[in-house]
């Protein structure tokens, strides 16, 4: 066994595979990815890979300036002393995945890979000195400030993409409130008319007699008598119909008399709010 055999050591172990199905006997390793749950330490023979599995989509980038930003902020070079043999061989194979799909995408792009060989190039040749001038200028120079620019406008726009936005992350509030020309006093409720109703049977039984007669009263007589008191006024308050000093038979028969008027819609009873004064006036403009 592996484990008694002095002459291998403790690395040949842990890579040591069984000639069956290649994988090793102490699995101690990173496996490459898993097959229904199994590890896979080493890719098939026979694996396919489509054509387009690794394609390369530029229009994830916004230009040319944005993918070679992209490349050096993510392997951390330093924009002021970019390594352009680096940049240069990265930027053109991500351009060489779309050249033959996509020739009128890739034209801007292969105009910044000419321009980062002539830098490149530029780099390699001797700097020309002239006389009573400063030390020569640095070929990745104007390469620098168009990317420093850039990512400048770059992170100001996604501060501003960060800002709620109309439409996007908020809506105005739109409320219509319906205004008319006429007041609408609200409806009185039948409670709000037994209770008026009721004071001012209260306010009978105090002046009432108990003289006990035989009166025939008609309730055609005392809607007139309503309507009479009506005309000429906007409105008259609830009480002032009513007649205490008579007794509650006239009182009872007033009340039927503007009930009547109410179902006949030649009266209208309101009121200015809840719990207010109840006001009675004409439904129509006497002649």
């Amino acid at each position: 066994m592996a484990d008694n055999d002095p002459s291998i050591t403790e690395d040949e172990t842990a890579t040591r595979t069984s000639g069956a199905d290649g994988l090793p006997e102490v699995i101690d390793q990173v496996a490459l990815a898993r097959l229904y749950g199994e590890p896979l330490f080493a890719l098939p023979q026979d694996l396919y890979i489509p054509p387009d599995a690794l394609e390369i989509f530029l229009e994830a980038f916004e230009g040319p300036l944005d993918l070679l930003l992209y490349l050096i902020r993510k392997q951390n070079f330093n924009i002021l002393d970019i390594p352009m043999l680096k940049v240069t061989q990265q930027y053109l194979s991500y351009v060489e995945e779309i050249r033959s799909r996509n020739l009128e995408l890739a034209a801007e792009y292969l105009l910044m890979a000419a321009m980062l060989i002539e830098i490149k190039s530029r780099m390699l040749l001797p700097p020309k000195k002239q006389e009573g001038a400063e030390e020569p200028e640095d070929p990745r120079a104007e390469l620098v400030r168009r990317l420093l620019e850039y990512e400048q406008m770059k992170l100001a726009s996604q501060r501003l993409n960060a800002l709620p936005q109309y439409g996007r992350d908020f809506l105005r509030a739109q409320v219509y409130i319906e205004q008319s020309l006429q007041p609408r006093f609200p409806d009185v409720e039948l409670a709000d008319l037994q209770d008026a109703w009721r004071d001012i049977l209260k306010r009978a039984r105090l002046v009432q007699h108990h003289k006990i007669t035989r009166e025939e009263l008609s309730v055609r007589e005392y809607m007139s008598n309503v309507l009479k008191t009506l005309q000429g006024r906007r409105f008259v308050e609830f009480e002032e119909l009513f007649q205490p000093e008579k007794g509650s038979t006239v009182l009872v028969v007033t009340f039927i008399a503007l009930l009547e008027l109410a179902k006949e819609t030649l009266i209208e009873i309101t009121q200015a709010e809840a719990f207010a004064p109840i006001y009675v006036r004409l439904a129509y403009t006497p002649a």
